[in-house]
């Protein structure tokens, strides 16, 4: 791969300011919304730089909720995690180009489906470890690892929503990263591209710790559901028409 072009990075800034901003505000969300449109802009941006910005938006989350901290059961779910991303990286080397594509904006659109039904697991081992291997299948495809456990403890208080997730998502990433590196898929210029849109991620942490006790969750989760839908279905519309080319 090569360092993305100006007008490129200057797009993939902007989507990630806004990903790091929905997270900040709602515990989860930077992947959901960057990950369709920056693999419109390049698909050299994910899932790996993708994944190492959501490292960083969530120490800095998991920072400012560190007191609202309990990590009881995620053990399980980080478990979970290891078969999952071994399966995601054998199809992420597998999947053409546009086949992958679609995999992205169907990933998407189910997190979206699945956060607005709201569909409900006790919280167990059990589930942890399953709601972990499908973080794990999604995360090291799209980076898109936290709609599975953010479903599962969506009954969780504002703050201790976003710290458990935070918290989840520090160790997961190091655990996603590992696995793509093993085969072979992280390269030197994913950290160069990674540190150059580190500033966008740091600016939408510092807006939303401004606005995180006062602005509308609701509101913020509904317009955020149908940017992502949109994306997703650009992304997939995108992948169709070049396979039909093809």
């Amino acid at each position: 791969m090569t360092i993305v072009d100006p007008l490129s990075l200057i797009l993939a800034s902007i989507i990630m300011f806004a990903g790091a901003l929905t997270q900040s505000l709602i515990g989860f969300g930077l992947a959901v919304v960057a990950t369709p449109l920056l693999y419109i802009v390049d698909p050299d941006l994910v899932p790996v730089p993708v994944i190492l910005m959501g490292f960083s938006i969530s120490a800095l989350t998991l920072y400012r909720e560190r007191s609202a901290l309990e990590f009881n059961g995620l053990q399980y779910a980080l478990i979970g995690r290891v078969p999952g991303g071994l399966l995601g990286a054998s199809l992420l080397i597998l999947a053409p180009a546009d086949i992958l594509g679609l995999m992205i904006a169907g990933i998407v659109l189910l997190a979206v489906l699945l956060s607005i039904y709201k569909i409900t697991a006790p919280v167990n081992k059990l589930t942890l470890f399953i709601a972990g291997i499908f973080s794990g299948i999604f995360g090291n495809i799209a980076a898109i690892g936290g709609p599975p456990l953010a479903i599962l403890l969506a009954g969780k208080a504002a703050a201790d929503f976003r710290a458990a997730l935070s918290a989840f998502f520090v160790f997961s990433s190091m655990i996603a990263l590992a696995i793509l590196a093993i085969y072979g898929l992280v390269q030197w210029q994913h950290l160069v591209i990674a540190a150059m849109l580190l500033p966008s991620v740091i600016l939408g942490h510092k807006v939303a710790g401004k606005y995180v006790h006062n602005i509308d969750k609701d509101l913020t989760r509904k317009v955020t559901f149908i940017l992502c839908s949109l994306s997703a279905l650009i992304l997939a519309t995108k992948s169709i028409i070049s396979l039909m080319a093809t």
